[in-house]
């Protein structure tokens, strides 16, 4: 059975950018509008297509190109939930998109597993399964994403099929929680159904409260918000730094994993906006800001950015966007777009049109995806931000 990759993070995705140049106040001055994002989302996804489609009717794509020894026929279930949120992402500002959105969405449903994971419940398996794969462990984060990407659809055109979708994963996700007291810090959403690891991440927390809330906003039910609250109060605990950025995960014994990944601290953002919309409790929204000024300080201030994979940069601007909707600044839109351009002409091979992170000078469906998916969002009108994560 394909094990998914632990991440495979990648750390090579970006240390061929560290040296890039730094955004200038004339490339600021032609910072992308909103057609001129669109052209280039339009453009990425083309390529994704392009290099990266595997055309026996699947919907499905394959992991990298060029591809490697041992490579399976398609990619793993995070790297494709990507390609399809860029398609979504591409349908608010294209309505012709829709087919292909319809694409992407039905070749998601080749990962689902009906049958049910370690606890009982339905969800995303992390390679597909049959006809197209023998499936594989359920990741938290990875059936999250899918579940915050149903529901923009819905906030987006009212889409009950996907609402119910999102209802099902949050279900899941809440079954994930750690119930375990010889744990450090029982509590909190694992990362993954996998034997070999009984990490609660903040990706498999935060965004699990992200979905929690957006169910509540829908739907009114107590006991969303409530699940929002646990999750969000745990990870806070136990996994956010002194300095307000969010460590990676907390192990069983203890021992917690340092690193600051840069959506690691977009979606705690993004769920504080959240409770401060439903709750109109202005603490929320200074939490948010602290933390996304934070942020901001640690990577863009700071010229981290491209140390950071392009996929967590996307997720992080977007949460910083939701945020916007809220303050009504641009800060976090100019940053965005700044980071997009530099991407764009330092990054991308103009004959493929695909955008090369890596020393070895190949590219990931993931990577491709996520370069759309930050163009897509820089086209749309502002007052779409508040349907983001």
């Amino acid at each position: 059975m394909p094990m998914h990759p632990s991440r495979r993070v990648m750390v090579g995705s970006g240390l061929a950018a560290i040296t890039a140049m730094a955004t200038t106040p004339a490339a600021a001055a032609q910072r992308s509008g909103p057609e001129r994002a669109l052209s280039r989302a339009t453009a990425a996804y083309s390529a994704l297509k392009r290099h990266f489609d595997t055309n026996d009717g699947s919907g499905l794509v394959r992991e990298q190109t060029p591809a490697a020894a041992g490579d399976n026929p398609y990619s793993y279930e995070w790297p494709f939930s990507q390609v399809h949120i860029a398609a979504l992402d591409l349908t608010v500002v294209d309505a012709t998109y829709e087919p292909e959105l319809a694409r992407r969405a039905a070749a998601q449903e080749h990962f689902w597993n009906s049958g049910g994971g370690t606890t009982g419940l339905p969800g995303y398996a992390s390679y597909p399964v049959a006809p197209y794969g023998s499936g594989g462990d359920m990741f938290y984060d990875d059936n999250e994403w899918v579940g915050l990407a149903k529901v923009q659809r819905h906030l987006q055109t009212g889409d009950t099929a996907a609402l119910a979708r999102a209802k099902e994963i949050f279900a899941l996700v809440r079954s994930g929680w750690d119930t375990d007291t010889t744990h450090a810090a029982p509590g909190g959403v694992f990362w993954t159904q996998a034997t070999w690891s009984h990490d609660r991440n903040t990706v498999s927390n935060m965004p699990g409260a992200q979905l929690a809330l957006r169910l509540h906003q829908i739907t009114g039910e107590a006991d969303c918000l409530d699940w929002a609250r646990r999750f969000h109060d745990w990870t806070n605990a136990h996994l956010q730094s002194p300095g307000g950025l969010y460590w990676d995960h907390l192990d069983p014994q203890g021992t917690v994993e340092k690193t600051f990944w840069s959506y690691n601290q977009g979606v705690p953002v993004g769920v504080d906006v959240l409770l401060y919309e439903i709750t109109r409790d202005r603490a929320h929204l200074r939490r948010a800001e602290r933390i996304a000024e934070a942020a901001y300080d640690y990577y863009v201030t700071q010229g981290r950015l491209f140390t950071q994979p392009v996929y967590f940069n996307s997720i992080f601007f977007k949460n910083l966007l939701l945020l916007e909707s809220v303050t009504g600044k641009d800060r976090y839109h100019r940053a965005m777009a700044d980071y997009a351009d530099q991407v764009w002409s330092t990054m991308r091979d103009p004959a493929t049109g695909l955008v090369h992170f890596d020393t070895a000078g190949g590219t990931q469906a993931i990577q491709q995806a996520a370069l759309a998916q930050i163009y897509a969002v820089l086209a749309w009108p502002r007052a779409k931000w508040r349907t983001l994560y």
